[in-house]
């Protein structure tokens, strides 16, 4: 078995493989030089793995490109992927999220300005999700320090109806009728940016990150603008996990997809700060959804005074499960152990926006 890892910074993509030990890597790029790769997809649903990549510049804008090879070629529709009517007065600045469907031949997309997109054909022309563009709450959904975009897509893994959707100054979202209609599932979260008293609105919470486990659809845990979280009842309510963490501050969250209580983080100073506390590179693990931390440190480095992004953690499809971790300084650090030791893959890329692994 072998291993692909998608590895899309600000200045392109590169495309690591390996074998099932997942200790040493062949890497190929850039590509899509010069262009931004803020999301990345590895879909193994075929019989062989098709690599997309969400990538945008000034001169050609946004555009989704997918490859059948491994990256020595690529194509994309001539539309370029996600893009508004006319008349609609917007255009698509980034793809910030691409997720492959609980049905054959669906992709979803997630862009800035928020929007989700449907494709139905492996990823080359999308349809915008109306009953989201259309809702109430958009006029107040602001823009987070990074724009305003839907980073987070998590389809239901057995009902095609039903998706969760996260953005950044919005909130979760939740659909259970395949998009005619869209609620607000932000129930406990808070956010610590408005004043005593409205703490705890029906939108607007500043969510950084979701994740749903696979085996579990009913269990998601979030990290928000200061906190994390797990929800047991598909996201209805939310309960803070975050007491015995070093901050309550970061951007990824990981599960382990054969263990429905093992959850990562990786938290970073609030504010100005934005790096880990005392500038040690740690990946934090609960193996018991948030009762307890652990502090995952062998192999990362100390004096580490970037921070990671939202989607630039990542765990692969293996038993044991591999995990991935991208910084801002453009290293990218793999553990084939659940997190237990470190090595890195490569050093000195641009700026890493996400990290994409699966096995095929």
């Amino acid at each position: 078995m072998s291993t692909v890892l998608m590895i899309g910074t600000r200045k392109g993509l590169w495309i690591a493989t390996s074998d099932d030990d997942r200790m040493d890597w062949s890497l190929t790029g850039p590509h899509h030089d010069m262009e931004e790769v803020y999301s990345c997809l590895v879909d193994t649903r075929g019989d062989s793995p098709r690599l997309f990549a969400g990538a945008s510049s000034s001169w050609l804008g946004a555009r989704v490109r997918w490859s059948d090879d491994l990256g020595a070629t690529w194509q994309e529709d001539p539309s370029g992927g996600p893009r508004f009517e006319a008349g609609l007065g917007t255009s698509v600045e980034r793809v910030w999220q691409l997720v492959a469907g609980s049905e054959d031949g669906v992709v979803w997309a997630g862009t800035e300005p928020g929007a989700v997109w449907r494709s139905v054909d492996h990823g080359r022309t999308f349809a915008l999700e109306e009953g989201l563009w259309n809702h109430p709450h958009r006029p107040g959904w602001g823009a987070g320090y990074g724009g305003q975009a839907f980073h987070t897509i998590l389809p239901h893994p057995t009902d095609p109806a039903s998706v969760t959707v996260a953005i950044s100054t919005g909130g979760v979202y939740q659909t259970a009728d395949g998009g005619a209609s869209w609620n607000p599932r932000n129930e406990g979260i808070r956010a610590i940016f408005l004043p005593e008293g409205q703490q705890y609105p029906e939108f607007g919470q500043c969510v950084h990150k979701v994740a749903r486990h696979p085996s579990r659809p009913e269990r998601l845990f979030l990290q928000n603008h200061g906190g994390v979280y797990r929800s047991d009842d598909h996201a209805a309510s939310w309960q803070p996990i975050h007491d015995g963490l070093p901050v309550d501050f970061g951007f990824p969250v990981v599960v382990d997809p054969h263990d429905p209580d093992a959850v990562y983080v990786f938290p970073i100073g609030a504010g100005e700060s934005r790096y880990p506390p005392e500038a040690r590179a740690r990946v934090w693990r609960s193996p018991d959804a948030g009762a307890t931390w652990e502090a995952l440190d062998d192999g990362l480095p100390d004096h580490f005074y970037v921070g990671v992004m939202r989607d630039a953690m990542v765990a692969d499809d293996h038993d044991p499960v591999g995990l991935y971790v991208g910084a801002r300084n453009g290293a990218v650090w793999a553990s084939a152990d659940r997190g237990a030791s470190w090595r890195q893959v490569v050093a000195n890329l641009p700026d890493v926006l996400v990290v994409r692994a699966a096995s095929y």
